[in-house]
């Protein structure tokens, strides 16, 4: 019975293909599910062969090593030359974005504290 190896929902593409690629290149074999029209699946992509499922996961969790890797230092790249995201450069270039979001999160914070208290 084929096993469920990565769920699509959520992946890059540019992931969702090094997985494959990776999955050629060491000749394991994989089918791929579609995802469905209307967003309840994503797809996946799915290994049959229990022996392969388990050699599929360690390359896996060597590739996610390998990519955590590449973005931390991707991240550290873009922290010392002045160009990651941060809070305050959100709020100069969003201003209403971060305002709203503020505004929803603190309308929320007072009606779960609050709401208790207003039952009693």
């Amino acid at each position: 019975m084929a096993k469920l190896f990565l769920n699509l929902r959520n992946v890059p593409a540019d992931e969702a293909d090094d997985v494959r690629d990776l999955l050629r290149t060491n000749a394991i074999d994989f089918y791929e599910t579609q995802p469905s029209p209307w967003g309840i699946s994503a797809g996946g992509l799915w290994i049959e062969d229990v022996d392969q499922l388990t050699r599929a996961k360690t390359l896996m969790a060597d590739y996610q090593t390998r990519r955590r890797d590449h973005a931390r230092s991707e991240r550290a790249i873009a922290e010392r030359e002045g160009r990651a995201e941060t809070f305050a450069g959100l709020l100069r270039d969003r201003p209403l974005y971060v305002v709203g979001v503020l505004a929803a999160v603190l309308f929320i914070l007072a009606v779960t504290l609050a709401l208790p208290w207003l039952l009693l």
